[in-house]
């Protein structure tokens, strides 16, 4: 039994069979395909042993929301138990090819950007194309997919020349796949925000952060993945260089899921993670050190905002809230709905689609309801989720910062 094994078999011990995580599931609410977190997470792991046979099929219906974890009064981490159950029926069954590919982030993103994304994206907004890849693939056919960009956020950012110059604090910049190929804009919007407050932006050689392949149960991959990320971001770490993320996902994953999940510990794994920061909080702390600049124009406008699954799992508050509070004229109205659904890959499977779609309704008719053209998220996938589902446009909220500073992105 490993490091995490051990620790995750103690902490099922913790379970006081209360039912709080199934009554607070999102997923339990609305599918009988999932009987709720307690039972296929602690319950069930009591007999998960290396000689009994792989865990009941019902443990993949988990979105790994995290959701359980925030409300168990024990401190029980029925995630993580969920997604090591979904590993061991990877490593023993085999892993669709549907969820090999859609897991690669980074290579669906390397072949779907550039010159020839027009005809990506025409071909996936094509009807009778998309029924055939739900068909062949098991995509549904409706499930939100990206544009993907005609140039990369990294080709870009070779191009440009820094606004500022001279001597200045340094900070890594880790993009993450959906700013590297399919939201340009938004790694556009960050390195303008941080050049506004003196800082030099380094960007690194980094890989997809591993978080698609956690999800899918394809755990050798992501570690590979990780592992290769930390090289990368310890001599920045190390030199007290901070490492700041857009995407709650990345930052979550680099600073938690990766190192907790694959049993990752060691110091060179820690100093990375204590290192990494959501955008958002990186920004909270420098307005509490007096370091951020508040030159902003005001902006009189009312914006419905959903604080993802992931950003919770931080369990920073909510940093958004506090930053963009101080924009004059702004109000951020915060969604109290638990999950959009998505839940990163899984919204786009088939026989998940729909209960994606269920999950994700409270939050749905909360967008509609506010009556605006635009909604705030953190996260890539939360946003297109919203956006498919609503037809309502959607922003990270580091592009309404970067208009209120007044920045051209």
């Amino acid at each position: 039994m490993d490091h995490i094994e051990l620790s995750l078999t103690q902490s099922l011990d913790h379970c006081i069979k209360c039912n709080i995580c199934t009554s607070a599931c999102p997923v339990a609410a609305v599918t009988d395909a999932f009987p709720g977190p307690k039972y296929v997470g602690p319950q069930a792991q009591r007999f998960r042993h290396k000689a009994q046979p792989v865990p009941d099929a019902s443990v993949d219906y988990c979105s790994g929301c995290r959701v359980c974890n925030q409300v168990c009064p024990t401190g029980v981490r029925i995630a993580e138990l969920n997604a090591r159950a979904r590993a061991q029926m990877v490593a023993e069954r085999g892993m669709p090819l549907r969820n090999r590919i859609i897991a690669r982030s980074g290579l669906v993103g390397r072949l779907s950007s550039g010159p020839h994304a027009p005809l990506v994206n025409f071909t996936l907004n094509f009807a009778p194309a998309r029924w055939l890849i739900e068909q062949v693939m098991g995509i549904h056919r409706h499930a939100p997919l990206p544009k993907a960009s005609t140039y990369t956020f990294r080709s870009w950012f070779k191009r440009r020349k820094p606004s500022t110059t001279g001597r200045r604090p340094q900070v890594v910049y880790f993009h993450g796949c959906s700013t590297n190929y399919y939201e340009p804009h938004v790694g556009k919007a960050a390195i303008a925000v941080l050049e506004h407050l003196g800082f030099e932006v380094i960007l690194p050689p980094q890989r997809c952060c591993g978080l698609p392949l956690l999800s899918n149960g394809d755990f050798p991959a992501a570690q590979k993945h990780h592992e290769y990320n930390v090289a990368q971001l310890l001599p920045y770490a190390r030199s007290g260089i901070p490492i700041v993320g857009t995407s709650t996902s990345c930052t979550l994953t680099l600073k938690e899921e990766a190192p907790e999940l694959l049993g990752l510990h060691g110091d060179d794994v820690r100093a990375v993670a204590a290192g990494t920061y959501d955008i958002f909080e990186f920004l909270r702390d420098l307005h509490e050190q007096g370091r951020l600049r508040t030159d902003f124009r005001p902006l009189e406008r009312t914006l419905p905002y959903h604080p993802p699954c992931q950003l919770r799992a931080h369990r920073i508050g909510r940093p958004v809230l506090d930053v963009l509070a101080l924009i004059p004229g702004l109000r951020l109205i915060e969604s109290r709905a638990e999950c959009c659904g998505i839940a990163g890959t899984y919204g786009l499977k088939r026989e998940k689609y729909q209960i994606a779609i269920d999950v994700g309704k409270p939050l749905f008719e909360f967008v509609r309801k506010s009556g605006q053209p635009l909604a705030l998220c953190d996260s890539e996938t939360c946003r297109w989720q919203i956006s498919g589902a609503t037809g309502v446009a959607t922003r990270h909220p580091i592009e309404i910062l970067a208009e209120a500073y007044g920045l051209a992105v």
